[in-house]
C-alpha cells in the first residue's frame, strides 16, 4: 500500500533482509558500533533534566548488537554523551553494560572523557584529574578505555605541548592499551582546533607524535574527521601493531575494504541501524571477498550520508528513530527531547531509504509507525 511521504507516494518494501543472528566472532576486521541510548518516554522531565534512561530497552539493544558479532562502543557521542547524557547517566551507562557483556561474552569499549567537570575554565591539572576519574570507572568495571576528545582540554589548551604532556600522562596511568578517539568539529563544534591547531596537518602531526611516543598504550585510534585521505595518511603512519578504527560514516566501505597498504577497522555510529548487515558484510570479507563485500555495503552510503548530514552532530536523531521503526523500542522518544531535531522531511527520507535497503524486520510495523509519525507531526494528505 503507498504511503505518502513529504517528499511524494513511496511502495514500501515488502520482505527484510534475512540477517538471522549468528553469535559468531567476526575474522578479518574489529567492528565496534556505538550504540544509542533509550530514553524512559514516561519520565516526567525537561531537555534540562538528568537523563531518563530506559535501561531494560537500552541493554537489550546491546545484546540485539552483540548476538551479530559486533562489539559495542559505549558510552560515546551516540550515546548523547555531553547532549543530554551526563557523567552520572554515563557512569551507570558503562558499568551496567559492561555488566552485560560480561554476561553474554560481548566485546566492550567505553568512553573516557571530562564531562564530569563544572561549567566554566578548568586548569590542565583538572582536565586530567576528571580523565582520570572516570578512566578509572571504565577499567575497573572491565571494558576497554577510548579515550574521548576532551571540550575542557580543547578550552584549556595553549599549545600543542599541552596535549602531548596531558596524553601522555594519561597513558601512563593505562593499565592496559587504549583507542585514542579524535572527533572532529563537525560532530562537536566546542572541539575546533583540538590537538593545538586549526590546520589539520598540523594536529595531525601532534596525534601521530602522542602514539609514536606510546605505542604499547596504544591499542588504536579512532578518526571521526569524515575526510577518507586524511585516514589513509594517518594509517599508513601509524606505528605497526596500532590499529586505525574507522569513525568516517561518509567512506567506510572503502576505508574498511582497504587497499594493498592496509585497512581500517571499524568504530561507527552508523552501524547502530546497520548491525546486522554490517556485520553480514563483513563476515563476505572474512572469506576474501572484497568486492562482495562492497556490494552488501556500498549502497547504505546513501543513508548514513543523509543521517549524518549538517549539522552532523544530530545523526543520533535518525539513528534512534531507525531503531523505533524496527521495532528494537516502543517509542521515539529521546534523551534531552533530542527526537525535535530533524525535520519531518528528513525523517521520511530516512525512513524511505532504510525501507528500501530491507533493514526493517517487520516492514509493515515499520511502516505503521512512520503513518503515525505522519500523522500526528504532519496531518494527513
Amino acid at each position: 500500500m503507498t504511503i505518502h511521504l513529504p517528499q511524494g507516494p513511496y511502495e514500501p518494501r515488502a520482505t527484510p533482509l534475512d540477517l538471522a543472528p549468528t553469535g559468531a566472532p567476526l575474522a578479518s576486521r574489529t567492528v565496534f558500533s556505538a550504540a544509542h541510548v533509550v530514553a524512559d518516554p514516561y519520565a516526567d522531565v525537561s531537555p534540562d533534566s538528568p537523563a531518563a534512561v530506559d535501561w531494560d530497552a537500552t541493554l537489550a539493544f546491546r545484546r540485539h548488537l552483540w548476538s551479530h558479532g559486533l562489539g559495542v562502543a559505549e558510552a560515546m557521542d551516540t550515546a548523547q554523551r555531553g547532549m543530554g547524557l551526563d557523567w552520572a547517566g554515563a557512569e551507570e551507562l558503562i558499568r551496567r553494560s559492561a555488566a552485560e557483556a560480561r554476561s553474554v561474552g560481548g566485546r566492550i569499549a567505553c568512553g573516557v572523557g571530562t564531562d564530569q567537570l563544572p561549567p566554566g575554565p578548568a586548569t590542565l591539572a583538572e582536565v586530567r584529574a576528571a580523565y582520570e576519574e572516570q578512566l578509572a570507572v571504565v577499567e575497573e568495571s572491565g571494558a576497554q578505555a577510548i579515550l574521548m576528545a576532551s571540550r575542557a582540554l580543547a578550552a584549556a589548551a595553549q599549545s600543542p605541548q599541552d596535549y602531548l604532556d596531558t596524553y601522555a600522562h594519561l597513558l601512563r596511568q593505562a593499565t592496559e592499551p587504549v583507542v585514542l578517539h579524535w572527533l572532529g568539529p563537525m560532530f562537536d563544534p566546542a572541539l575546533e582546533g583540538y590537538w593545538g591547531s586549526t590546520d589539520l596537518d598540523l594536529a595531525t602531526d601532534t596525534f601521530l607524535q602522542v602514539i609514536a611516543e606510546h605505542p604499547d598504550k596504544v591499542d588504536g585510534i579512532k578518526m571521526s574527521l569524515l575526510d577518507a585521505d586524511r585516514e589513509i595518511d594517518v594509517r599508513r603512519r601509524l606505528p605497526s601493531g596500532v590499529r586505525c578504527y574507522t569513525g568516517d560514516d561518509f567512506n567506510y566501505p572503502e576505508l574498511i575494504a582497504g587497499d594493498d597498504r592496509g585497512f581500517s577497522h571499524a568504530l561507527l555510529g552508523i552501524f547502530d541501524p546497520l548491525g546486522p548487515l554490517a556485520a553480514h558484510a563483513v563476515r563476505v570479507l572474512d572469506t576474501g571477498d572484497t568486492k562482495g563485500f562492497r556490494e552488501l555495503l556500498d549502497p547504505t552510503v546513501e543513508l548514513s550520508r543523509h543521517l549524518f548530514q549538517a549539522p552532523t552532530r544530530f545523526y543520533k536523531t535518525g539513528v534512534v528513530f531507525l531503531a523505533w521503526l524496527a521495532g528494537h523500542q516502543d517509542h521515539f522518544t529521546m534523551v534531552g527531547g533530542l527526537q525535535s531535531a530533524r525535520s519531518l522531511p528528513h525523517l521520511a527520507k530516512a525512513y524511505q531509504l532504510a525501507d528500501g535497503l530491507g533493514l526493517f524486520p517487520d516492514p509493515e510495523l515499520a511502516e505503521s509507525r512512520m503513518r503515525a509519525l505522519l500523522t500526528v507531526n504532519g496531518g494527513t494528505r
